[in-house]
């Protein structure tokens, strides 16, 4: 029997599907997506100047916005779209064209897994957020709204830096 595993982020639970060959992946819908995001926009609207000392101030500091796991992974050396990573993308199109997030922008991360050169890698991070991003346009998200970037393997997500699952794109709010 699989196991699941539930992650935490900012907050935030996000259900991550059991590894079984490739990355096996379990489906979100729009809703899940508006949500998540109408909760994280929600939380960082608030601002404010923090009157008091250092220490009392760095206690009021907003926490960084999470991100969400679009579960868009590649093949190594690939930036081509899987035919599930174009599925879970259309639920993100359709929810970005929601109403509660018509006018929010948003940071499209590529990431890689340790394989192949540091320079390489950027490169390949970068390839992949923007083969998102021209999904998502071409699904009528407005381009203006999102802002792809490479990370390269900076924030691999599981401990092994070769792991399949650093292959991917997340988004979050753009600040």
């Amino acid at each position: 029997m699989a196991m699941r595993t539930s992650v935490l982020l900012a907050g935030a639970a996000i259900l991550l599907a059991p590894l079984t060959g490739a990355l096996a992946q379990e489906s979100y819908s729009s809703k899940d997506v508006v949500d998540f995001f109408v909760k994280e926009k929600e939380l960082g609207a608030a601002r404010a100047v923090c009157i008091g000392t250092a220490e009392e101030c760095a206690k009021a500091q907003p926490a960084k916005p999470a991100t969400f796991d679009l579960r868009v992974t590649f093949d190594l050396d690939s930036d081509q779209l899987t035919s599930d990573a174009k599925t879970q993308l259309k639920a993100f199109a359709d929810a970005l064209r929601d109403d509660r997030l018509a006018k929010l922008k948003f940071m499209v991360e590529g990431f890689t897994d340790a394989t192949g050169t540091e320079t390489y890698n950027m490169d390949l991070s970068v390839r992949r957020a923007n083969a998102v991003v021209s999904f998502l346009k071409a699904e009528g998200v407005e381009s203006d709204r999102l802002k792809p970037m490479g990370f390269g393997e900076a924030r691999p997500r599981a401990e092994d830096p070769f792991d399949p699952s650093n292959r991917r794109v997340e988004t979050r709010l753009a600040e």
